[in-house]
């Protein structure tokens, strides 16, 4: 609560100490302003600066280009890769639903040409 008392009271003091300075200050600091703005040697900085700027547009442009171009390619191909992704998970779980487990078995390869063994476990006892 005192905090922000002390806020409150620092904030009013402000504003008062603002508003006594008030415009005749801000037309000094915006006078100030404009003969620096307005000054020969600034100018001429800016007027460096901007064909500065001119000359390195082009490179600069095709600069962007070329990585927009690639960060596009490379969209591409995480989209195709999530694509083939989902399609895969999309199969199994077609293949759980409809209760087709050819495929599942373990140690065989799908594409193998292995015939499948029925292993009987016998207990110790």
């Amino acid at each position: 609560m005192q905090k922000r008392l002390m806020f409150i009271a620092g904030a009013g003091l402000g504003y008062v100490l603002g508003a006594r300075a008030g415009q005749g200050r801000y037309q000094q600091i915006k006078s100030q302003a404009d003969s620096v703005w307005n000054d020969p040697r600034v100018q001429e900085k800016v007027s460096l600066a901007t064909e500065a700027v001119k000359e390195k547009a082009p490179v600069v442009q095709a600069k962007a280009q070329e990585a927009a171009a690639a960060a596009q390619a490379k969209a591409q191909d995480a989209a195709g890769a999530a694509q083939v992704k989902a399609q895969g998970a999309a199969a199994a779980a077609k293949a759980k639903v409809s209760g087709d487990h050819s495929g599942n078995q373990i140690g065989v390869e799908s594409s193998s040409d292995v015939e499948p063994q029925t292993v009987k476990y016998e207990s110790g006892r």
